[in-house]
Parts: structure tokens; C-alpha cells; sequence
């Protein structure tokens, strides 16, 4: 009888495009959703945790950078009893389970709805350095309200959160645009064909990369990108372009010169005025509420997912310099957009609802936060006690139970508890702040030892005889102050 080939062993890996999160990480992002949830609380923003999987259909068309409704998301279909069932889908983003769930249960829901949702989502995208298939977003939407009071309450969210998570005033900015001042533009320059007017977004899109010249060379002929390749332009006329470039080069600073040079740009569209109108009333307040443009500015220059918007729309974009992998200062850039878009619901309703809403990228957040140091220390590991008898592992358990009943997180060590280096070797990769060390002759004692693995950790680094001498790193105490003398320990570092 042949004999049996052996199943290969599976490769333990990662999916291409997915990552594993440990401890600190994973404390660190909790910790920031924590203070984010804090503020969107605040404005009063309900919870909201919807199902992880949507149906393809209730996705739509709506897919970042996509036409069609299957790419951009891992999908599947299912079976039924008459054959082939539903497509399901991973959720690619926050926003297209909460307009199916609005038209779902509107007729329990409060109008306007005031919802901010956490989670995961996932992209089938291309994965790269950063770029990850699976990551974490942090929404507040409010649907139901048509007033721009909504949006400017979004930006002054936006702003106060950033704040809230440790970054200050100067390091961030605030961008805000509208989508009926770019239709206005478009109104202007009498496009027909669809596939211009298309073309035209994506080339504004382009802006922040190519710049005034780079856009008009695009809207015409077009240019050499720089890897020599040559990319065929729109092929407008210069007069055709000419709205464009004053669109996206209106910022002037000032608010109300801004306003004025968009009020050029849109010359007599009716959309167009109602953008500059709403871009002014938006400013209003948020300067009422005390949001001036040091935080959050009207900037035309803003054209992120203008095909998806139909009104405001904001960017939050972090101001200070770090070093890229070729040690070039550059600034750290976007961590939050969004804007408003009213004709999301009306997919499943057949009827209009007006909606807003902003996306926090919560692990471009977090690593910013890293980059400047601002983020919540690396989390303390539990207090450790040692196994010095394995016959006595009750006396062990109910000092733990006791310092965890005392709030304090604690563990027994369960190894091989024989090399008691070992043991404090796990103490240290545990990032143990103390260790609790009981022999028989301790015990005999009615004693424990204390030993301080932070102080210890420093001593070794740079210690003096004299700060030895000042405070010892390890000590006896009865066993009756355990707890207590672990609490002043842990107070120290607090």
C-alpha cells in the first residue's frame, strides 16, 4: 500500500494587505476612540453598531473610485434552497450601512438622526506601504437635516476632536468647500458630453498634486507625468479651462475675497451662487461659535470625492512636518473628510433626505499621534506573581485574587515555574511593574517581596550607590500589606 503524503503545513502568515494589532497598539486605539466617542457624545451623537457584512445591492454604486458595485469590496454569494442567493459584501466604509439602515427603521428613528459609529471596514483594494486592506474608521453623521447649521456643527466636531485626542491648535487645519460652486463652474463651461464633464472632476482632483499649471496642461493637450509617460489631456479650449483655474485658485486668504472670487468663477449659475451663499453662512456660525480660520477655513482648493458630494464638503488636514523614509520633511496631510450628501438615502426611499457627515481614518490618526509623541503611553503590563512551590499554588492564587479585587490587574505565572530567571523574564516582556516573590522562608516569615521591575529597569540603566542606597528596587513587607504596597508602587508611575 503506497503511503500517504502528509497535508503540507499552512504558512503562518498574514493575508496580503492585513495586519495583526498587539497589546499597546490595540490599547493605544482604544484609548483614542475613547476620547473620540467623548466628544461626539458631547454634541449628542447616539451609537450606532451596524452589521459588518451588507447586501451588494444596498452598497450600490457608491464604491470609492469604481463603477461597478462588485470591485472594491470582498464579496460573496450565497446559496439558497432554489440555487444561487444574495451577494454579500464586507462593509467598505461606515456610511452606506447607516443610509440602509436609516431607510430601514426611519419611522422609529428621531428626525433629524444623530448617529457616530466605530469600527472596521475593508477594501479589495491594491495593498502598499501603509495602505491596508482591513482599518478602522470613526464616523458622526446627522440625516434628516438640510440647514448648513448641520455641516458647520460637523467641522466645529471635527476641530474639537482633534483637540480632544492631542492635537493642538496650529497643527491641524480645517478645509472647507462646496460641491454647487464646482457645479456652478461646470455650468459655465457649457460641457455636453458627459465624459468630459467626468474627466474634468478627475482632473480637478488632481490639483494638489500638479498644481494651477499641471490641472490647465490636463484640461488641455495634457502633460508628462513624472515618469515621462505622457498623459492625454480633456482637450478644452483655454477659455473653457479658464473657470476651472479660478475655482481652484480663488483662496485668497481673507474670507470674504475668497467668497469673491468664487462669486466670479460661477459667474450667473444659480447652484453656484447657492454654494458661495452656503460657503458664507457656514463661516458665520462657525466663527459665532468661535472657530475662526486659524482652524477651519473656506479653501476652494479642497476636491475630495466631489462626484460623491453634493454640497459641503471638509478635509482635516494635520500642518506639522515629519520625515519620510528618505528623511524629506513633508507634512503629515489628511486624517478626516466628508461632506454632505443628499441623495444616498434616496436609494432606498425614491424620496430625497438630506444628510452630512465626517470620516476620521483612525490608524493615520493614531500614527500621527506616534510621529509627535502624543499618544498614551505603551500600556502597563499586570503586576506578576511568582511561583517559587508549585504545591502552593492556592497561597499564590489568593494574593492575585486579592490584588485584583483591589482593582489591580494582576496574573499568576503559569509557566515551568523551576528557573525563577524565567520568570522574571516574562515579567519583563510583560512589562510587569512589580513582581511578588513568596518562599517557604517568606512564607514562614509571614512576609512577601516586593521587587519594583520599573525602578529596577532604571537603576540598571544609570544607577548611583547613593540613589541605591535612597530606594531600594526590591523589599520585604508583611504579607498583610501586599495590596497596599503594591498600590504605592503602581502610584508612582501613574
Amino acid at each position: 500500500m503506497a503511503k500517504q503524503k502528509k497535508a503540507p503545513r499552512p504558512k503562518a502568515q498574514t493575508p496580503k494587505g492585513f495586519r495583526d494589532y498587539f497589546g499597546s497598539e490595540v490599547t493605544q486605539r482604544n484609548d483614542m476612540l475613547q476620547k473620540i466617542a467623548e466628544v461626539y457624545h458631547r454634541y449628542g451623537f447616539d451609537a450606532l453598531e451596524s452589521a459588518g457584512v451588507e447586501t451588494v445591492e444596498a452598497l450600490g454604486k457608491f464604491l470609492p473610485d469604481v463603477d461597478r458595485p462588485n470591485e472594491g469590496v470582498f464579496a460573496w454569494q450565497e446559496s439558497d434552497e432554489d440555487g444561487a442567493g444574495d451577494w454579500l459584501a464586507l462593509r467598505y466604509d461606515l456610511t452606506a450601512p447607516l443610509a440602509r439602515v436609516y431607510a430601514q427603521h426611519r419611522n422609529d428613528l428621531p428626525t433629524p438622526y444623530r448617529r457616530y459609529a466605530m469600527g472596521p471596514v475593508w477594501r479589495n483594494e491594491k495593498p502598499g506601504p501603509g495602505r491596508y486592506r482591513q482599518f478602522y474608521q470613526c464616523d458622526a453623521d446627522t440625516v434628516g437635516a438640510a440647514s448648513v447649521a448641520a455641516d458647520a456643527e460637523i467641522c466645529a466636531l471635527l476641530a474639537d476632536t482633534l483637540e480632544q485626542v492631542g492635537i493642538p491648535r496650529g497643527d491641524y487645519l480645517i478645509r472647507v468647500n462646496n460641491r454647487k460652486v464646482l457645479n456652478g463652474v461646470l455650468e459655465c463651461m457649457a460641457l455636453d458630453n458627459v465624459a468630459q464633464r467626468d474627466a474634468v472632476l478627475r482632473t480637478i482632483d488632481k490639483f494638489d498634486k500638479v498644481g494651477e499649471v499641471g490641472v490647465r496642461e490636463l484640461l488641455g493637450k495634457g502633460r508628462l507625468d513624472a515618469s515621462g509617460a505622457y498623459i492625454d489631456g480633456v482637450g478644452l479650449s483655454q477659455e473653457q479651462a479658464d473657470p476651472v483655474v479660478a475655482f481652484l485658485t480663488s483662496g485668497a486668504g481673507l474670507l470674504d475675497a475668497t467668497l469673491t472670487n468664487l462669486t466670479s468663477a460661477v459667474g450667473g449659475s444659480v447652484a453656484g451662487a447657492e454654494g458661495v451663499a452656503e460657503l458664507r453662512q457656514i463661516a458665520e456660525l462657525l466663527a459665532a461659535g468661535g472657530y475662526g480660520p486659524d482652524r477651519i477655513m473656506i479653501d476652494p482648493s479642497v476636491v475630495r470625492g466631489l462626484g460623491y458630494y453634493t454640497g459641503p464638503v471638509y478635509e482635516a488636514e494635520l500642518t506639522f512636518e515629519i520625515l519620510d523614509d528618505k528623511g524629506r520633511k513633508r507634512q503629515f496631510g489628511s486624517v478626516a473628510g466628508g461632506g454632505r450628501y443628499d441623495d444616498l438615502v434616496k436609494r432606498f426611499t425614491g424620496q430625497a433626505v438630506p444628510a452630512t457627515g465626517v470620516s476620521i481614518g483612525v490608524d493615520r490618526l493614531l500614527a500621527a499621534l506616534r510621529e509627535k509623541g502624543r499618544a498614551d503611553k505603551a500600556a502597563q503590563g499586570p503586576v506578576v506573581v511568582t511561583v517559587m512551590d508549585r504545591d502552593r499554588m492556592a497561597d499564590y492564587q489568593t494574593m492575585v485574587t486579592e490584588l485584583r479585587q483591589a482593582g489591580i490587574r494582576a496574573e499568576v505565572y503559569l509557566g515551568n515555574p523551576k528557573n525563577f530567571g524565567n520568570q522574571l523574564k516574562y515579567a519583563d516582556k510583560r512589562a510587569a511593574p512589580v513582581a511578588v516573590i513568596e518562599g517557604a522562608d517568606e512564607q514562614a516569615q509571614g512576609v512577601v517581596q516586593i521587587k519594583d521591575l520599573i525602578l529596577g529597569s532604571r537603576l540598571a540603566a544609570d544607577a548611583s550607590l547613593e540613589e541605591w542606597k535612597e530606594r531600594p528596587s526590591q523589599y520585604t513587607v508583611p504579607r498583610t500589606e501586599l495590596v497596599t504596597r503594591v498600590k504605592e508602587i503602581l502610584d508612582l508611575y501613574k
